[in-house]
């Protein structure tokens, strides 16, 4: 199941007795315990009905005892149950000093019979798959898996997120977010947050927007490195580096804003190479602004398709030096700028 269909199903009233909810990104987690505790605890008492735990602190018993009570002038209670990765750590442990069954089994017997009663929600970073939990979870359709999205259901997450807000974002716009904000999803949700009051009441998310809030990076500094570095002017590619370059963020949103911009080409290639027209390749390669269409297919025209996969694998390779080597992250542009520079073998 995924985040959006639990919440549908907490914002209908159609609760399931026994929720497991997993997966890295706590943003989606908490969202979604958020909403199912709503669901359940509406029109009654919380004081009442609500049982929070932390797994490894109370016995297990107890839990199910929680979870098996009769709510209180109220429909429904909420028990939940955070770090339950903690027993599937311990669980291998348990059973070879022969100790009785693990507290996740003791769970998985539950959910197979549970109270309609309560909604028990039970969080986890991560479970083996091969645990009895994870097995019955799934059959009966209890499972939530909360892993962060990426690629283009990260965009349309994106998208999503601003019309929620009545702010317009053209799919370009959204991945040049992506790029410089990266995958944590309470980050992108605060970046649009800013982008919103940025731009004003019911206005469209801008490129402009994007530069003054999410990272100091200009889209025309990024597209004048990419002229820069298609005639070999590394000169000229360096002065633009220390101009752009912040130590703050070792690079990193310039980095994600020079990806984007050669996707952008590169998608444009393959389009017209495919037959299709400048218009209709501007607009596969998320570009729809008439003036931005020309540029690109201008700077299309003056690059091959194999040096822009060049240039993407030496970005790649750079974006793995940035955030693992102990080099200083503006000797790492300087090399990239001078790879992207260097004229590839025929």
């Amino acid at each position: 199941m995924t985040p959006e269909a639990a919440i549908a199903q907490a914002k209908a009233g159609a609760l399931l007795p026994v929720y497991v909810v997993v997966g890295e990104e706590q943003f989606l987690r908490d969202q979604v315990v958020s909403e199912l505790r709503a669901a359940a605890l509406g029109g009654g008492i919380p004081a009442f009905n609500e049982d929070k735990f932390s797994a490894g602190e109370v016995p297990i018993d107890k839990i199910l005892s929680a979870a098996r009570t009769v709510p209180m002038m109220a429909p429904r209670r909420f028990v939940l149950i955070r770090g339950a990765e903690r027993w599937d750590a311990s669980s291998e442990e348990e059973a070879g000093s022969g100790k009785r069954e693990s507290p996740l089994d003791r769970l998985a017997d539950y959910a197979a019979a549970p109270v309609d009663s309560t909604c028990l929600v039970i969080v986890a970073t991560k479970l083996d798959g091969r645990r009895r939990l994870t097995t019955v979870a799934k059959k009966l359709k209890l499972l939530v898996s909360c892993e962060s999205p990426d690629g283009p259901s990260l965009i349309s997450w994106i998208e999503r997120q601003c019309a929620a807000t009545g702010h317009p974002i053209d799919r370009d716009v959204a991945e040049l977010v992506a790029e410089l904000a990266g995958t944590d999803l309470a980050r992108l949700l605060d970046a649009i947050e800013r982008l919103g009051l940025f731009v004003g009441v019911s206005q469209p998310i801008t490129e402009e927007a994007v530069s003054e809030c999410v990272a100091r990076v200009r889209t025309s500094d990024t597209w004048a490195l990419v002229d820069a570095v298609g005639k070999r002017d590394l000169g000229g590619a360096l002065l633009l580096l220390a101009d752009v370059y912040d130590s703050r963020d070792r690079g990193l949103p310039l980095l994600g804003a020079l990806a984007w911009s050669i996707r952008q080409l590169a998608r444009f290639q393959i389009a017209t190479e495919g037959g299709a027209s400048t218009d209709e390749a501007a607009r596969r390669a998320g570009i729809f602004q008439p003036h931005r269409a020309r540029e690109i297919a201008q700077k299309g025209r003056a690059l091959r398709a194999r040096e822009l996969e060049r240039w993407l694998l030496v970005l790649a390779e750079t974006d793995v030096a940035l955030k693992s080597s102990r080099r200083p992250a503006d000797a790492i542009l300087e090399d990239m700028l001078t790879r992207l520079c260097r004229r590839s073998a025929a």
